[in-house]
């Protein structure tokens, strides 16, 4: 098992933070939405984290948008993180 993911910290601009995701500016109007471990009640962030529940969460997420996706459209342009051109360097960490 790895370790829980309570924080995120890139070399991307962020630009916003909720209970448990956070938002990145990904530049060229595209944004990077990433999901932690962090675990919510009643709008409050609860102590212990679940590891591995930031992935599940992304799967589930990715799962529902391709689902609908000829219903309803989406803004996902990928998950890859190796597809994704940046411009910076990401580094250890916790890929889906």
């Amino acid at each position: 098992m790895f370790e829980a993911v309570r924080e995120v910290s890139l070399p991307l601009p962020r630009v916003g933070s909720g209970k448990v995701r956070e938002l990145f500016d990904a530049g060229e109007g595209r944004l990077l939405l990433v999901a932690t471990d962090r675990l919510s009640a009643f709008d409050v962030i609860l102590d212990d984290p679940i590891p591995g529940r930031g992935v599940v969460l992304n799967r589930m997420s990715l799962f529902w948008f391709d689902f609908f996706r000829d219903v309803v459209p989406g803004a996902v342009l990928t998950a890859d993180v190796e597809a994704m051109d940046l411009g910076v360097e990401l580094s250890g960490e916790t890929k889906a």
